[in-house]
Order: structure tokens, then sequence, then C-alpha cells
């Protein structure tokens, strides 16, 4: 079997290496790394939801014993009884020095559209494996931070996101409205695959990367259903085939990456 320029064979993740309570102030921290791509993910909680939560219909949410309270429906004015929802979102970021040249620093509302798709799909993929009806009324912001960036930032931060996600949950287990579980219905976790020299490979670091014929991101519960599938063909095709083999390549990925969080997280975990 032909090996890749870092030595790896075609099924074979990057090196990872994971440290929990990497900061202090937030109650979940992870710093992860896969080869040299490097990611600080922060979960954060805080009081109350954004305003375009409450200025939502009433009454669509169920199934939450605790934490309810009345208010008057729009339309008729008369009480209804609106369980509280919580709310999960995320932001990314990549900082100047993660990439050479140095990039430029984001402001403000001043974010490019590759970021702003980013971090749109962090806050989905982990919403989708979070109940947010037995959150309580609260926000978690999941923050990542590129202090490096070599190829599959995204998906490190996904994957890194979920652990610090169940860290900072168990931080406030006591304050949920059911504190015998967490609400979390599922583990998450993502992985890049593509075609590099007209085969499948995983884990594609930046190099594999600008050279692949074909590039995919995966999101995967570890459950093995699919949360999100981003695929391209870089002026290129692909057949049945190769896409069958790229999920393939993927599903056994974030196999393996599901037991690391699992065995990181040890007694933790929440599933």
């Amino acid at each position: 079997m032909a090996l890749r320029h870092d030595h790896r064979k075609p099924d074979e993740l990057r090196p990872l290496k994971i440290k929990r309570r990497y900061t202090r102030a937030a109650p979940g921290s992870v710093w992860i790394q896969a080869g040299r791509t490097t990611v600080l993910c922060t979960a954060s909680v805080e009081p109350g939801v954004p305003a375009w939560m409450k200025s939502q219909s009433v009454g669509q949410v169920s199934n939450l014993p605790k934490n309810t309270g009345q208010v008057a429906n729009a339309q008729t004015g008369k009480l209804q009884t609106c369980p509280t929802r919580g709310w999960l979102t995320a932001e990314y970021n990549m900082l100047p020095g993660s990439t050479s040249p140095r990039k430029r620093r984001e402001r403000g509302p001043n974010l490019d559209g590759r970021t702003t798709e980013i971090q749109r799909l962090i806050g989905r993929s982990l919403r989708a494996v979070t109940n947010l009806a037995a959150l309580g009324e609260r926000t978690i912001t999941i923050d990542c931070d590129v202090l490096e960036a070599d190829g599959g930032t995204r998906t490190l931060s996904i994957t890194g996101g979920f652990i610090a996600l169940v860290d900072a949950l168990c931080a406030i287990r006591k304050d949920l409205p059911d504190p015998a579980r967490l609400p979390l219905s599922d583990s998450v976790a993502a992985i890049s695959v593509g075609l590099v020299d007209g085969r499948p490979v995983l884990d594609l670091d930046y190099a594999e990367d600008v050279s692949a014929a074909v590039d995919m991101n995966v999101v995967m519960t570890g459950s093995r259903r699919f949360v999100e599938i981003q695929g391209t063909g870089e002026e290129a095709t692909f057949s049945d085939e190769e896409l069958s083999a790229l999920l393939g390549l993927a599903r056994s990925g974030i196999a393996e990456l599901t037991a690391v969080q699992r065995k990181v997280l040890g007694r933790c975990w929440p599933l």
C-alpha cells in the first residue's frame, strides 16, 4: 500500500492530542491537535437566551417538566404554559499567527463568508445532539480559535467542541432542569476525506487539501447518523463508487474519533 506524503496510510488519522480544562475561565475548555492543526475550544454558559428566541411563538417546545412559566398569547391574549428553552451557538476564528503569511484579524461584523459558514456549521453540528428544551433558559457559546492551521480546522473544531460542551454541561449539572442526565442525545465528531492522486484518503492536511480532486467534510454522531456532508469536486467529478468509498472512510474515522472522545472524557462520558 503506497503511503502518503507524511507516511500515513490512506485510512489513517493524523496523530491526535487532546488536553481538557486547558483554561480556567470557561467551564469547558479543550486544546486539540491533529497533526499540526491546533484549535482551542471553549464552552461558556450565560443565563438567558437571544432576543429572537423570546419573540417566537409560545408553546412550541414540549416534554420539559420544570422551569415553565405562563405568557400571554399574542393573538388570543390567553395565558399559555411556555417551557423555557436554551440555545447553543458557536464562533470560529483563525488567529493571525495560525497561518503564514499572517492572517488579518477579523473584527466586529466584518467576518468573511468562510468564517460565517464554518461557525454556523459548528453550531448546527452541536445542536443536532443537544436537547435545547432540557437545557433550561441559558445560552452556551462554543468558541473555536485556530492556533495553527494545516487543514481540517472546521472538523477538528466540531470534534473538540463536543468535548468542551460535555465538560461545560457537567459543570452546571446541578442547575439543569433534570440533573440526573445531561441534555445530550448522542456524541458528534467530524472528519475530512478526499480524492488525492486518484485514491480516497482520510483526514486531509493542507498539502492534500489543496491538491485534492474532491474534498469532503463529514459530520456524524457516535451512533453513525449523518449530521452534515459537504462535498465538492474541485474542477472534477466523482462517481457513486468513489462517494461510497469516501463515506466509508469517514465512518471509520469518526468511529475512531468517538472512541477517543469517550476515552478522554472518562467518567464524564454522557451516553
